[in-house]
């Protein structure tokens, strides 16, 4: 069995992670969390300094209680 090394361009990873196309997907993923929550909640994105981020932010009391956001994302069973 060979041995493969696999050596990233740091440069280039940090382009891809910092593009408009990854800002676009993670708003998208983070819409539909917005959207599967069911109340209003805004969804913001930005260009960060080594990627792009997209927060969801609950307008309400309940999203805090009982995890509501993170059971919309999946992230625990009801």
């Amino acid at each position: 069995m060979s041995k493969i090394s696999i050596e990233l361009n740091s440069e280039g990873v940090r382009e891809l992670l910092r593009s408009p196309e990854m800002l676009e997907i993670c708003e998208e993923l983070a819409q539909e969390i917005a959207n599967s929550y069911g109340s209003n909640a805004e969804v913001n994105g930005y260009v960060g300094r080594n990627r792009v981020n997209a927060s969801v932010v609950a307008d309400s009391e309940p999203a805090l209680e009982g995890n509501a956001l993170l059971i919309a994302m999946g992230g625990i069973n009801d």
